[in-house]
């Protein structure tokens, strides 16, 4: 069973940065793309930033280009947003998940205000 710990969100004031972490289970974290998406209420879940299987590709929405960055560590198999120059629109709870996307963990919540 594929599962998902998400963590890293908080209240952060415009302009600041909150890095994110997701820990995968029950897939092969280096054999897979990841991604993360964020949803806000009412709205569909959005794509945000994803990376290849070895982290060598990244790619990002529009929205977000030049101040997020994916990354993978090996290491301690985790995935990570480093999310910097923060807006309110940002806001928003952010998921990860391997591409293709299955099940949902319960993500983490960040939230851009003054």
């Amino acid at each position: 069973q594929v599962e998902f710990v998400e963590s890293g969100g908080g209240l952060v004031q415009p302009g600041g940065s909150l890095s994110l972490s997701c820990v995968p289970s029950g897939k092969d974290f280096r054999s897979n793309f990841m991604a993360w998406y964020r949803q806000v209420p009412e709205n569909q879940r959005e794509f945000v930033a994803s990376i290849s299987p070895r982290g060598g590709m990244t790619k990002y929405a529009d929205s977000v280009k030049g101040r997020f960055t994916v990354s993978k560590d090996f290491t301690e198999n985790t995935l990570y947003l480093q999310m910097n120059d923060l807006q309110p629109e940002d806001s928003a709870v952010y998921y990860c998940n391997f591409l293709p996307t299955g099940d949902w963990g319960q993500g983490t919540r960040v939230t851009v205000s003054s």
